[in-house]
């Protein structure tokens, strides 16, 4: 899809911040009800990310699988449950809470600092996967790989 930048860059800005909500959605909801649908929102915005990329067909795979079976029959489970006992504890913050708040910073943290300290204008992309020597690829699974995400997800002529 050949969209103008600034509508790419909002599109972007869009989809990636309905992945961030709806990711805390499902990691702090209490309600698991409420936690799979915002798995359902993760999933949309996943499936909707492939879109400018030209992706569609990726693109609705990921919405008739993953939103219309897999987060449906996730709804239909937790409502099968016992929704009472997730309100007889009401203690809001435990020891495991903390534990866990912390080991998810640090990771979050390394990870921020990964990023910044990549220096990703190295990293060349090629525009044909015939530019890509095949010999030096140690395995079948890297030669399928690189066809695929050259000829088959990126559609680079």
């Amino acid at each position: 899809m050949d969209l103008p930048g600034p509508i790419h860059d909002f599109l972007l800005v869009f989809l990636g911040s309905g992945l961030i909500l709806g990711g805390l959605g499902v990691v702090l909801l209490t309600n698991p009800i409420y936690s799979a649908f915002s798995l359902g929102l993760v999933f949309v915005c996943i499936s909707l990310l492939y879109i400018p990329s030209n992706s569609h067909f990726v693109a609705a795979a990921q919405l008739l699988i993953y939103v219309g079976a897999i987060n449906v029959l996730i709804i239909f489970a937790v409502m099968f449950m016992n929704g009472s006992e997730y309100y007889k504890d009401l203690n809001l913050w435990t020891v495991g809470d903390g534990v866990t708040s912390v080991v998810c910073t640090s990771i979050f943290a390394s990870l921020i600092t990964t990023i910044l300290d990549t220096s990703w204008y190295g990293i060349i992309w090629t525009t044909r996967s015939n530019q890509i020597i095949e010999q030096d690829l140690i395995s079948n699974s890297q030669q399928i790989g690189i066809h695929l995400s050259t000829d088959f997800f990126f559609h680079l002529n």
